[in-house]
């Protein structure tokens, strides 16, 4: 695996793919607008903030140190649009002990059908202006194409199978209930420069232990909503057009998702280094009501 030239991929919950274990069904996403409208995971809007540190360094990483927070928010409904933030600021220390400080912001727009997607993003290194990212998907029956604005205008288009990042998440969550053991789907965020898509493999474990889930450590204020059905799930991100079973990934996020769309214990794993993000705080925002036509 390679590492990424940026701290974060945006939390698509979507987060946000796997090796499938040889018994695993393989299951290609495909959301129709008919089937993510008719869905019946309803994402609950909060704000989760996560304190990120350094997991595992492997040979040749150049890092020994990370610190950080991660601040991730979802509002919305299936009738208005689901709207994510996101804003990820680390530091990083090299074995020469330079410190290097990484933003990454990241906004999101996508309609509750799966039809349009907008995203708008920014990198800032050491507090000095970096990549931005800025454009909108439309999806048809036969392809999703995207109009780039920045880092550079460009016209490009997908398959029209590829899921945009709450579609994806509810996709998942959909295939856990179900007892399905892997997710396979290509994910376009918008993330890097906005050109391409993922092909991506989940791998979905089996339903957390409700006493293993007592044992995590209390949220204030939101017991609740941590306190369901969960299932620790692994996602690897391909290029797309190579084997994911032979290729190598760009990089894999791992985290206990649970079924209202709040994940906890995530790791990001570049291949040399891993970041993982422990959740200490959890807020629980208003829920537009959304009634069915």
């Amino acid at each position: 695996m390679r590492s990424a030239n940026r701290p974060g991929p945006p939390l698509t919950l979507a987060l946000v793919a796997l090796a499938v274990s040889t018994s695993a069904t393989v299951l290609t996403a495909s959301l129709s607008v008919a089937q993510s409208s008719k869905s019946k995971v309803i994402l609950m809007p909060h704000r989760a903030v996560y304190d990120m540190s350094l997991g595992q360094t492997r040979s040749g990483s150049g890092v020994t140190a990370v610190r950080g927070r991660m601040v991730y928010e979802i509002t919305g409904s299936a009738c208005d649009g689901y709207t994510q933030n996101m804003r990820f600021v680390t530091e990083m220390t090299s074995n020469e002990g330079q410190p290097t400080l990484t933003d990454l912001r990241s906004s999101t727009w996508e309609d509750g059908a799966g039809t349009q997607f907008r995203f708008n993003s920014t990198q800032l290194r050491d507090q000095k202006p970096g990549e931005a990212t800025l454009g909108e998907a439309k999806r048809t029956a036969t392809s999703v194409t995207v109009e780039l604005t920045k880092p550079t205008k460009a016209t490009i288009t997908l398959k029209p199978a590829a899921n945009y990042p709450v579609q994806h998440s509810i996709a998942l969550i959909e295939a856990a209930r179900a007892g399905q053991a892997s997710l396979r789907a290509d994910l376009y965020d918008g993330s890097e420069k906005g050109d391409k898509a993922y092909d991506t493999l989940a791998r979905i474990g089996k339903k957390a232990d409700a006493t293993a889930l007592k044992q995590l450590p209390a949220l204030k204020d939101a017991a609740a909503a941590v306190a369901g059905t969960a299932w620790p799930v692994s996602i690897s991100y391909y290029e797309t057009g190579k084997d994911g079973q032979d290729a190598t990934p760009v990089y894999e996020l791992s985290f206990l998702f649970f079924d209202n769309g709040i994940s906890r214990k995530l790791v990001i794993d570049y291949g040399d280094f891993s970041i993982k993000g422990e959740i200490s705080e959890l807020t629980l925002l208003d829920a537009p009501k959304c009634e069915s036509k």
